[in-house]
């Protein structure tokens, strides 16, 4: 992999578990609305706010690269129908994003980053709306490329290409960083990337195509790199 001139990682189950960190967001912002609009809290409950969510983006299905506008448009439609205020829609997502950004890391991932960074320009391409900068890492990073940004969720090419055009080089001279099969190491691949599956969990690979590196752990990236 001596022509590897950049790296691109993905972000939520590559540097943290992320399902811990939407439930803990989630219960964050009832707690929040309970405080504020109660009414909205006596009729929804968590899973029923989920529910809307994905009834939301069935409506809206232009929007489903981005997961902002989707609770945004989640809460205002609760708000609403609840008689409160729509524009308590913006103070409790911020509450959700908040907490939304207080991840726990995988305990090697600072460390691989540095190193790394050290070595290759670093760029982010993730589907959720985690902020690099709010989290602490955003330092090891030159570019951060979320859906949102390009229109598009990961597989599709336009995520992989903002990010190999985010660093200067072509497809051919990055290298993905991801844990998922279809979204990270088949969608970089079929732009020309090299690929980096972090399989945590030990999954059996089921798919004709095969990652160029498989890892257990992020640790192991700058050893096949550096």
């Amino acid at each position: 992999m001596h022509a590897i001139r950049a790296v691109s990682i993905d972000l939520d189950d590559t540097l943290w578990a992320v399902a811990p960190v939407i439930i803990e967001a989630e219960r964050r912002l009832h707690n929040w609305l309970a405080a504020r609009c109660p009414c909205v809290t006596q009729r929804y409950s968590i899973e029923a706010l989920r529910d809307v969510r994905r009834q939301v983006q069935r409506e809206h299905p232009h929007l489903g690269h981005d997961l902002t506008a989707l609770r945004k448009l989640t809460l205002e439609r609760v708000l609403m129908e609840c008689g409160c205020d729509p524009a308590w829609a913006e103070p409790a997502f911020e509450e959700f994003i908040i907490a939304r950004n207080r991840v726990s890391l995988y305990p090697e991932v600072v460390p691989t980053l540095e190193r790394l960074s050290k070595r290759f320009p670093l760029v982010s391409l993730s589907n959720g709306n985690a902020d690099l900068s709010r989290i602490g890492l955003g330092r090891f990073f030159v570019a951060c490329i979320s859906a949102r940004d390009v229109g598009a969720a990961k597989p599709h090419p336009k995520v992989f290409l903002a990010g190999c055009e985010s660093v200067g080089h072509l497809p051919e001279h990055v290298i993905h960083v991801g844990d998922h099969p279809d979204q990270d190491i088949i969608g970089a691949a079929e732009v020309g990337m090299k690929t980096i599956w972090v399989n945590r969990r030990q999954q059996v690979w089921n798919h004709d195509y095969r990652p160029d590196a498989e890892v257990q752990s992020l640790s192991e990236v700058p050893e096949l790199l550096c």
